[in-house]
């Protein structure tokens, strides 16, 4: 199977580009997170189950994306060689990076501030000077494109100092067995636990906009997608893994909710789930870190098996997925800003943003990178 093409991982973007869109309308509506909207207070069963929506989602989505990304990376460099590589880097990621840091941003960030801050009376001009005058970079979404960018120049770099060859295509390994994958989410959940007794859940290195608590995963599964392109993992997982998994998974998704209530999250306060030395956050951290493998593993057993082809649409929303993923922010903040009248409970509300938002940022994504200028970023 040719490893630049494979469906069922172009599938799988789809998918989680669709995971992102509905996490930050489930924020927007009431679901824990941060995200530049969101409207009014919910009731208590609005955020319990938007706040369930969105933790199933974080815990396995962006590593994923980053699994994907790891995958796809020593073929397109030693096809192009480093500097090319880079070169294209840089084009299709930076470019999107900055626009949206310095002109998309502030664009939205301003009338919300406005919104947000009665006090806030300064003209956009003046916004616009005290925007540029701090430093940042990734915002928004675009963190992920950001630390894409950084992942990019490391492999690049660690290519150059080690002048490791090219590993030939048909280099075939067989996956990793089930013990290997639990003592790898075990360990990554240990790790996870203990940078966030320092860095907390929602803590965030400002001027990169970069969510270190999160990253032990991202970067291990960066690093699982190079070695899973080198041995032909992607290709070779066993469907009796792929079941056992999914068993796990849905083991683990049916615990969270007995998790929330043993840790004291019906008084209201879900702190000791994100970080410092509380049994909770430990027990939080493994939770997510063998949801997000077991639920991994199992996808790209099913995706491979089941949905393994593409029609006219599917091709269509593949090539739009990273422009759809682009915009999807300014796309899910207007449309809740022009139903924000509309009265309907919390959960109807976030359904049915979600039924007009995902096709419409998807056919927005579709017509933005036909136009000359993005042809060849987007």
């Amino acid at each position: 199977m040719d490893k630049r093409h494979l469906p069922f991982i172009d599938n799988l973007r789809i998918l989680l580009i669709c995971l992102v869109i509905m996490v930050h309308l489930s924020i927007t509506y009431g679901g824990s997170g941060s995200w530049y909207y969101k409207e009014g207070r919910p009731d208590e069963l609005s955020f319990a189950l938007l706040t369930f929506h969105n933790a199933i989602i974080q815990a396995f989505s962006m590593g994923l994306f980053f699994m994907i990304a790891g995958y796809f990376t020593p073929a397109s460099c030693d096809r192009k060689g480093p500097w090319r590589f880079l070169r294209d880097r840089l084009l299709r990621l930076g470019i999107p990076l900055l626009c949206y840091d310095f002109i998309i941003n502030p664009l939205l960030a301003y009338p919300l501030i406005r919104v947000r801050a009665w006090e806030f009376d300064r003209s956009y001009r003046e916004y616009l000077t005290m925007y540029y005058r701090s430093f940042h970079i990734g915002t928004g979404p675009l963190w992920f494109v950001e630390t894409l960018l950084i992942f990019a120049f490391v492999y690049v770099l660690w290519r150059l100092l080690t002048k490791s060859p090219a590993v030939p295509s048909h280099c075939n390994r067989k996956f990793p067995g089930n013990k290997t994958i639990a003592l790898f989410a075990l360990a990554l959940g240990l790790v996870s636990f203990v940078v966030r007794i320092w860095l907390p859940l929602g803590w965030t290195y400002e001027p990169l906009n970069l969510q270190f608590p999160f990253f032990p995963q991202y970067i291990c599964l960066f690093f699982v997608g190079i070695i899973a392109y080198h041995r032909n993992w992607l290709t070779g997982i066993g469907s009796n893994i792929g079941k056992l998994w999914l068993s796990v998974a849905i083991v683990l998704i049916l615990t969270l909710p007995l998790l929330f209530v043993a840790g004291g999250g019906l008084a209201g306060d879900i702190r000791p789930f994100g970080g410092g030395l509380h049994w909770q956050s430990l027990a939080y951290s493994l939770w997510e870190q063998f949801l997000a493998i077991a639920v991994i593993v199992a996808l790209l057993v099913l995706f491979r098996g089941k949905l393994n082809r593409q029609g006219k649409l599917t091709k269509a929303m593949s090539a739009s997925a990273y422009t759809a993923y682009i915009i999807h922010a300014p796309v899910i903040i207007l449309l809740a800003l022009s139903i924000k009248n509309v009265t309907l409970s919390p959960l109807l509300k976030f359904t049915a943003a979600s039924l007009i938002a995902v096709p419409l940022c998807f056919a927005l994504g579709n017509l933005l990178r036909k136009l000359p200028l993005a042809r060849n970023i987007l």
